[in-house]
């Protein structure tokens, strides 16, 4: 799958994926994974669908999707990169991934942030409309030694 709009292109073509600039960015600059190894990024991309967003063939966005195609997804390791923010290429990679034929009449699709909400509202993700039906096993700094 790609999409364009203007000269921001996504893609879910996993031998295009910049693996070292993600690792880079996952292990020192996200908020969620600082830490987590090379190993660890290299296996999560494997076994998830990625979306990488793209300007002039470099890439500055990342998304990747846990799923069973079918029923459940869960949308994690969402980011732009900081010099390219701004200018709406979040939306337009939160765009490609619902807008994914894998991804249509999933049951659920949740996702988790720390301060993107009103990115992700505009989509249609809500707060959980029965909070005390979810749980969690939660290991926050895992990969900090």
């Amino acid at each position: 799958m790609t999409t364009n709009d203007s000269s921001f292109q996504v893609s879910t073509d996993q031998s295009q994926l910049d693996i070292p600039m993600i690792y880079r960015f996952l292990s020192e600059q996200s908020s969620w994974a600082v830490g987590i190894p090379r190993p660890v990024v290299e296996r999560a991309i494997e076994n998830s669908l990625c979306f990488g967003g793209y300007l002039d063939g470099r890439q500055v966005a990342f998304a990747r999707v846990i799923t069973d195609f079918a029923t459940f997804a869960n949308l994690v390791d969402v980011f732009v990169l900081p010099e390219y923010r701004g200018h709406g290429y979040g939306k337009q990679l939160v765009a490609a991934v619902l807008g994914h034929p894998s991804l249509q009449r999933l049951r659920r699709f949740t996702l988790a942030t720390g301060d993107a909400h009103s990115l992700y509202e505009r989509f249609g993700f809500t707060a959980p409309s029965k909070p005390e039906t979810l749980m969690e096993r939660y290991f926050p700094n895992i990969y900090v030694s």
